[in-house]
């Protein structure tokens, strides 16, 4: 059984595609995935249920690439993740870290926080929730009334 100690890990821009269907993106190894379904809008910020996975898209304004951000992934091997393009950040609970600019994750407890002013990020901003019995999409469309510094 392997003891590898998974970090942080930079993301590089991937491609992606908005469909009605949902959202697909395909990673630098050349495998693509769609998270189904039009993502719900949110204001201000998102806050996942306990033990969710959560992925984070941020688009560029053409919106055909982008950079994604696993939070909290201990699954996926640091090789993978450079591979495909996908960024990973660790946060302990309590701890919050700018993935993007204009775009601040946090943990608080077994939830992970999403919060993003997608003018400052200059594109979409996304957010993939997912875990064995379902998963949910959704947009941050505005930022939070108190602003991004209030999160930093």
């Amino acid at each position: 059984m392997s003891t590898h100690a998974h970090g942080d890990v930079p993301p590089t821009s991937i491609g992606i595609e908005l469909r009605e269907e949902g959202v697909v993106v395909e990673y630098l190894d050349g495998r693509t995935t769609l998270y189904r379904g039009v993502p719900e809008a949110v204001e201000g910020s998102f806050i996942t249920g306990p033990g969710k996975e959560t992925h984070v898209l941020v688009t560029d304004p053409t919106e055909t690439e982008g950079v994604m951000t696993y939070v909290n992934d201990y699954k996926t091997d640091d090789e993978i993740l450079r591979d495909s393009g996908v960024g990973r950040v660790i946060l302990e609970d309590g701890e919050r870290e700018e993935v993007f600019p204009g775009v601040i994750v946090g943990r608080k407890g077994q939830r992970n926080e999403v919060v993003a002013d997608p003018e400052v990020a200059g594109g979409r901003v996304f957010v993939f929730v997912e875990d064995e019995w379902q998963e949910a999409s959704y947009e941050l469309l505005a930022p939070p009334e108190d602003g991004l510094d209030a999160y930093r």
